[in-house]
């Protein structure tokens, strides 16, 4: 199982976001996406999980794919526990009450469990994507800014959650600014230049 981009090219309008950017991932390790704001490295990963198509070139990958955007993706007027349902339904995912409740209580969401969406806080609602990940037998994650509004301790559950998944022989694409506790196999960097 692996994961590769070749000769990866993406603009918009006159703005070349990356020019032939490639990398390869393989099971059991993670890749951070890094670059400067506007470098194109939310566009990247949306062009691996196949959301949106590349200029030039192409993405190889041979398994299911988790993506994760830097939005939470949640509906506002479900619960926790309905939007978790729903996210592994619609990803043809299955998991039992007892693992919902499970995945629910280790994201620190089991007693906000049936508050609607729009009454937690937005690490809270965050919390919910990391439940899912929890949850999701996806071998391949494609993560945009997965830090995005957790506190410390989040950090170090979604830090947990990687590991656990690499550690199982999955593999990650992770945009972000921010150092894990679990360390890159390597560090990707995009911009007009391409990958260094």
């Amino acid at each position: 199982m692996s994961l590769e981009g070749q000769g990866l090219t993406c603009s918009r309008g006159m703005v070349t976001l990356f020019r032939d950017v490639s990398f390869r991932v393989e099971r059991g390790e993670w890749v951070a996406v890094r670059g400067p704001n506007g470098s194109g490295k939310t566009t990247l990963l949306r062009c691996v999980a196949g959301l949106t198509r590349p200029d030039a070139g192409q993405v190889l990958r041979d398994a299911q794919i988790a993506y994760a955007g830097h939005l939470a993706g949640i509906k506002d007027d479900l619960s926790a526990e309905e939007n978790l349902r729903g996210s592994l339904a619609l990803a043809g995912a299955r998991a039992g009450a007892d693992a919902i409740r499970g995945a629910l209580e280790d994201a620190g969401l089991f007693k906000r469990r049936h508050l609607p969406a729009r009454r937690l806080s937005a690490g809270q609602r965050r919390r919910i994507g990391l439940a899912r990940l929890m949850l999701d037998p996806a071998p391949i994650w494609i993560l945009d800014e997965p830090l995005t509004a957790l506190d410390d301790e989040g950090q170090a559950l979604l830090a947990r959650t990687l590991s656990r998944h690499v550690d199982r022989g999955g593999l990650a694409l992770v945009a972000t600014h921010h150092d894990l506790a679990t360390a890159p196999a390597r560090v990707l960097h995009i911009g007009p230049r391409g990958s260094a």
